[in-house]
């Protein structure tokens, strides 16, 4: 396991910390589950704790923080319904955010990665792989209590009629959280990847408070993370901006969960 130097927790979740490689700002989630690592990623630990760099080139939440989101976060002792989830690279980070006293209930429609999803929830004990369609969230609202976010990552030309029928169903009333990582290729080729993004929050824009939406490039051609509060006027936060930090060995600045 490589030293860190200095880690700081961000603003945006209290299981995720940053610290700088250079002029490069690298992410770090708290681990839930145990080595190896799920997809060659860095592992490194301090104090007993475990921790697994979060790559922005791997997963498209990660980039969206590195590109500047403002929105929510996955928080401690959640539930967040995971639309998408494929063999868990992201899921499993989500996982980590919400805490061990926290759920994901990760949906996906395909065999073959669902079988190693369904290995990496050996590890992830709040991880609950689900092997089912995400067009048809009433065959798995049994098995899904109401969340607090609903994250969907899924490469279907109606990502928008997906994500707004597991929200109106699973989500637990106004104020929910809710992430797209909007994949425009998917969508067409009749609007550029910019107008693509402009429709799919005017769509929701009667059914969601959003945050300002960020681009995923370099990292994800023809991405944007989209999302905010379900329910037009749930508040949305406002993140702090100087963190404390925490060296290694050491117990400064360090956040509860």
């Amino acid at each position: 396991m490589r030293p860190r130097g200095v880690l700081r927790p961000t603003p945006g979740s209290a299981r995720l910390w940053e610290t700088k490689r250079g002029d490069r700002r690298e992410l770090w989630t708290e681990a839930v589950g145990e080595p190896p690592p799920v997809y060659g990623e860095r592992w490194t630990e301090d104090d007993e704790r475990q921790f697994r760099l979060f790559e922005p080139g791997r997963s498209k939440l990660a980039a969206a923080v590195v590109r500047g989101w403002s929105g929510d976060l996955p928080a401690p002792r959640e539930r967040w319904l995971y639309l998408g989830a494929a063999s868990g690279t992201t899921a499993s980070h989500v996982a980590d955010l919400v805490g061990p006293e926290g759920r994901v209930y990760a949906i996906e429609r395909s065999p073959r990665p669902f079988a190693r999803l369904l290995t990496l929830a050996e590890r992830w004990p709040n991880l609950r792989p689900i092997l089912a369609d995400a067009r048809e969230p009433v065959e798995y609202a049994g098995l899904v209590p109401p969340v607090d976010g609903l994250y969907a990552d899924i490469a279907q030309p109606d990502q928008l009629e997906i994500v707004v029928r597991n929200a109106g169903l699973l989500l637990a009333g106004d104020g929910g959280r809710l992430l797209v990582a909007l994949k425009t290729p998917s969508m067409g080729r009749a609007r550029s990847a910019p107008a693509h993004r402009d429709a799919f929050e005017k769509a929701l824009v009667d059914l969601a408070t959003l945050a300002p939406s960020v681009p995923l490039e370099p990292f994800h051609k023809g991405h944007f993370m989209v999302g905010g509060r379900w329910g037009r006027y749930a508040r949305l936060p406002v993140r702090e901006r100087h963190p404390p930090t925490m060296r290694r060995g050491r117990n400064r600045g360090r956040r509860e969960s």
